[in-house]
C-alpha cells in the first residue's frame, strides 16, 4: 500500500491539531466557552463542531454519506461550559475517528467515491475540502484564545518582529516539524 499523498495529507491534519491544543492550553477552564464577541463561537464550541464533523465524515467513510443521520449538527453551535478535560475527551474523539480512517486508505483510493450530503466527490476531494474546513477553524480557535489571553499570549509560530531571524533558520515549515516545536514549546511553559 503506498501513502506519500495520504502521509502529506495526514501530517497537515496532525499540524492543525498540535496548533489548536498548544492554543488551548494556554486557556484555563473559565476560558473554554467565553466568546470574544457576543454573536461568536467560544473554543468550547468549535471544538464541540470540529469533532462532530470528523465522527460524522469519517464513520464508515468509503461507504456511509458523510452526514450521518445521528449527528445533530445544529446542537455543535449551543453555549456550553465544560471543562478543559470534557472538551479534551472530545476532541480526541473527532480526532481519533478521522485519523483511525486515514491509516487505513491507500493513495490508490484517493480516487474512488465518497458522499456527503447525497454528493459525489472523490476521497481527495473530501479530504481537501475537510482538512480545509479543520483549518478554518483551528484558525478560529487560536484567534479566540488569543484574543482571551491577551498580553499573555505565546505565539505559535513566529513572534511579531522576528521573521528576519527565523529566516536564516526556518524550523517550522514541515508540519511534522512544526508540530514537535509546538509541542516542545508548549513542554517548556512554567508550570506545565
Amino acid at each position: 500500500m503506498t501513502r506519500p499523498l495520504l502521509t502529506a495529507i495526514e501530517e497537515e491534519y496532525r499540524r492543525y491539531r498540535a496548533l489548536a491544543e498548544a492554543a488551548m492550553r494556554q486557556l484555563d477552564d473559565g476560558d473554554l466557552a467565553r466568546k470574544p464577541i457576543p454573536e461568536g463561537n467560544s473554543v468550547a464550541i468549535l471544538v464541540w463542531h470540529l469533532s462532530g464533523n470528523f465522527k460524522s465524515r469519517f464513520t464508515d467513510f468509503l461507504t456511509t454519506d458523510g452526514e450521518k443521520p445521528w449527528r445533530k449538527r445544529d446542537e455543535e453551535f449551543e453555549d456550553r461550559a465544560v471543562t478543559k478535560a470534557q472538551l479534551l475527551e472530545k476532541w480526541d474523539e473527532g480526532w481519533g475517528v478521522l485519523l483511525t480512517t486515514l491509516a487505513a486508505l491507500s493513495d490508490e483510493e484517493l480516487g474512488s467515491t465518497v458522499t456527503i450530503r447525497g454528493q459525489g466527490l472523490t476521497v481527495r476531494e473530501a479530504l481537501l475540502r475537510s482538512l480545509a474546513h479543520a483549518s478554518y477553524h483551528v484558525g478560529q480557535v487560536v484567534l479566540v484564545a488569543r484574543a482571551l489571553r491577551g498580553n499573555a499570549w505565546t505565539f505559535l509560530s513566529i513572534a511579531p518582529g522576528g521573521s528576519a531571524a527565523y529566516n536564516t533558520a526556518p524550523v517550522l515549515d514541515r508540519p511534522a516539524d512544526f508540530r514537535r516545536a509546538v509541542e516542545t514549546r508548549e513542554d517548556d511553559r512554567p508550570g506545565r
